[in-house]
């Protein structure tokens, strides 16, 4: 195990250092992750403006759109890069604030915000005790009856993205995969270009088992591209805007259920914090 520390550190590295998060969901195909968390969230969001909290945003793709809806909004993150990238959202006269931070001790008074997104740190947080500590802080700033949405990787993305990809043909990633499948513990030592960096894989079970320690009610568990993230031809597809919808209609389809929901990279929790 690594410690929280280290894990930090090694985070913030990856970032700053091995990879651009500024155009990994804007562009081309790799938008259907935020075409269809914006959907998601988007639908269950009461009538703003709100006061809405973005932990680990990034460089502010949610962050964006929710600003752009009407909404004020605090991206937290722990890489300087992603906040200095975020604060020029504020230049283009969008209400966003950016400020350094930590999803497990937020520097914010209880009962703050009327919804918290949590779309990034849970999945780099690969101690569960950090995972709870996450999810019970954005529970602590959500004011009462409010909700919490958390993103996590599927336990079984590293498998289906070495498939897709042909990564799975490298002794190296099979071991690596072993492991996500039997421990969720997901770890490139060697900082292959495309395997990822630390991170936690969850079960959907698990990822409801950790918003009921965190004093989260949870109110569904959906799998955010699908099965359809995994397909060779998506680029092509999605460059058309009738095949597009056919795309997301069919992932709309079939997001709930609980024998599928797995098989999407991402999964997103939509939780209540009580009261």
């Amino acid at each position: 195990m690594v410690d929280g520390e280290s894990e930090a550190a090694d985070i913030v590295e990856h970032y700053e250092l091995d990879y651009d998060e500024s155009g990994r969901i804007t562009r081309g195909y790799q938008q259907l992750e935020l075409v269809r968390t914006r959907e998601i969230v988007g639908r269950h969001l009461p009538p703003g403006p709100l006061q809405v909290l973005d932990v680990g945003g990034g460089t502010g793709a949610h962050a964006r759109w929710l600003a752009e809806a009407g909404h004020q909004v605090l991206l937290v993150d722990l890489v300087p890069r992603h906040v200095q990238a975020a604060r020029a959202l504020a230049e283009e006269g969008l209400s966003v604030r950016a400020e350094l931070g930590d999803a497990r001790q937020l520097d914010i008074a209880d009962e703050s915000f009327d919804a918290v997104l949590l779309l990034g740190p849970l999945y780099h947080l690969t101690d569960r005790g950090d995972r709870v500590r996450a999810l019970r802080e954005a529970g602590r700033v959500a004011k009462p009856g409010c909700l919490v949405f958390a993103a996590a990787i599927s336990r079984f993305a590293s498998l289906f993205d070495g498939l897709a990809r042909g990564f799975l043909f490298d002794p190296a990633f099979r071991s690596i995969v072993e492991r996500d499948l039997a421990e969720g513990q997901h770890r490139n030592p060697d900082r292959h270009p495309g395997w990822f960096t630390t991170a936690y894989l969850h079960h959907p079970d698990e990822l409801m088992s950790e918003a009921a320690e965190a004093r989260l009610r949870t109110v569904e568990i959906v799998g955010v591209e699908g099965l359809c993230a995994w397909l060779p031809q998506l680029a092509e597809q999605w460059e058309d805007p009738e095949r597009r919808e056919v795309i997301l209609e069919s992932i709309r389809a079939v997001e709930s259920e609980a024998c599928l929901r797995a098989l999407s990279p991402h999964l997103l929790l939509i939780a209540r914090r009580p009261g």
